[in-house]
């Protein structure tokens, strides 16, 4: 089968022909992949920064498919179940002192220290504990991407919202107007937000936000301030919930990273007894083959603790579990009331997966999709720039 490969080479990504998985486990489920994804979390790898020691591995962890074959234990799934891959599977037991990451979890398509999983770039994926690693959707692919990112993104902005303490009514700001962050905005909105301000520099994120009924900040406007400044002008008294949806690569207002930038304007920006979510990745791993450029990220950054401390804020992190969500969000998109595939710019083939992370690293597409068309009744592949085939190595 093909695969999009990190190969520890900073700034490519690499397809090839690679082993199809098997069962190993009688509770295993192969899935013949219909959608995957990038996530802005598969950059924080290919920047060189994020990964396990030893490369190569399959890149990956947002997908959706159908159920081809299943383990002898396997109950609740069967061959044709259109299904989302979770991003972090059940691990088959009960963790009574559980681990800091890596270790804590498997996730797909980190490597060895991260659970071992081969990623969802690929046609097909062993998902282990498939009875609890699985949700099941209708069997329509014209709807693959409304359901695909309940796999991540889209469960990540809405416990994003929830780590925030948010309460219908709340005033809202958003840091990072990625997939993650329009959909944690779109979450916000959904959940009855009294205003949503959301936080980026490139125009065609805060078009789309404003599309969607936030209200866009560009922290790098010449002569307004930071974004805190210049949502403090509209709202004297802060905001009420802060969620932070970029992470330790993190930029300045003059587009420099500085790691503490966004966690220091949320506390100045965070009203008095308010609360921040933060879902962004902060998270430093030894420099490996597989993270050659981990130095570049410190293990321990400024915090203003004071002002923190003084406004009385809570702050709650972490990786969200897509399972303790997706009943609700299923809910809502089986009933035509969220579409989160509006975050989606582009859809390619999977020969075309390094141009696609060149383009989505230059922030020149918001969310990229690879399709695998199967059966002329099931594919929906639309490649919308012509490319050149490219030899299969």
């Amino acid at each position: 089968m093909r695969a999009v490969i990190w190969e520890g080479k900073p700034y490519e990504m690499a397809v090839r022909s690679v082993p199809k998985p098997r069962i190993l486990m009688p509770e295993d489920a192969i899935i013949r992949v219909t959608s995957s994804a990038i996530c802005g979390s598969d950059l924080h790898t290919y920047h060189g920064l994020l990964g396990s020691g030893e490369p190569p591995w399959i890149q990956g962890h947002e997908a959706i498919g159908v159920v081809q074959e299943v383990g002898s234990a396997t109950e609740t799934f069967k061959v044709g179940d259109r299904v989302i891959v979770i991003d972090l599977p059940d691990s088959g037991h009960y963790e009574a002192y559980p681990q800091p990451l890596p270790g804590m979890y498997s996730i797909y398509g980190f490597g060895k220290e991260f659970g071992g999983l081969p990623g969802c770039q690929a046609e097909f994926i062993r998902v282990p504990f498939a009875d609890d690693s699985l949700v099941k959707i209708p069997n329509n692919p014209l709807d693959d991407l409304n359901y695909l990112f309940l796999s991540d993104v889209w469960a990540t902005g809405w416990r994003c919202v929830d780590f925030s303490g948010f309460q219908a009514g709340d005033i809202v700001a958003v840091f990072g107007a990625g997939a993650v962050g329009l959909l944690c905005a779109y979450s916000a909105i959904l959940r009855g937000a009294a205003k949503v301000y959301v936080i980026d520099h490139v125009r065609s994120r805060l078009d789309k936000a404003a599309s969607i009924g936030a209200i866009p900040i560009d922290f790098t406007a010449y002569g307004k301030g930071g974004p805190a400044a210049q949502i403090l002008e509209l709202e004297p008294e802060g905001v009420k919930r802060v969620c932070d949806c970029v992470g330790f690569e993190c930029l300045n207002a003059d587009l420099e990273p500085q790691e503490d930038y966004v966690l220091t304007e949320a506390v100045n920006l965070a009203a008095i007894d308010g609360g921040i979510g933060i879902v962004g990745v902060y998270m430093q791993v030894p420099v490996s083959k597989g993270a050659p450029r981990a130095d570049l990220i410190p293990p321990t950054i400024t915090f203003p603790i004071a002002t923190m401390f003084s406004k009385n804020l809570s702050i709650r992190c972490g990786l969200a579990d897509p399972l303790r969500v997706d009943p609700t969000l299923l809910q809502l998109v089986n009933s035509g009331r969220a579409k989160p595939g509006f975050v989606v710019t582009d859809e390619v083939g999977i020969e075309d997966a390094p141009e696609a992370y060149r383009r989505f690293d230059q922030k020149l597409e918001q969310k990229i999709v690879i399709r695998f068309p199967w059966e002329t009744n099931e594919s929906t592949l639309v490649v919308r720039r012509s490319r050149p085939s490219r030899s299969r190595s």
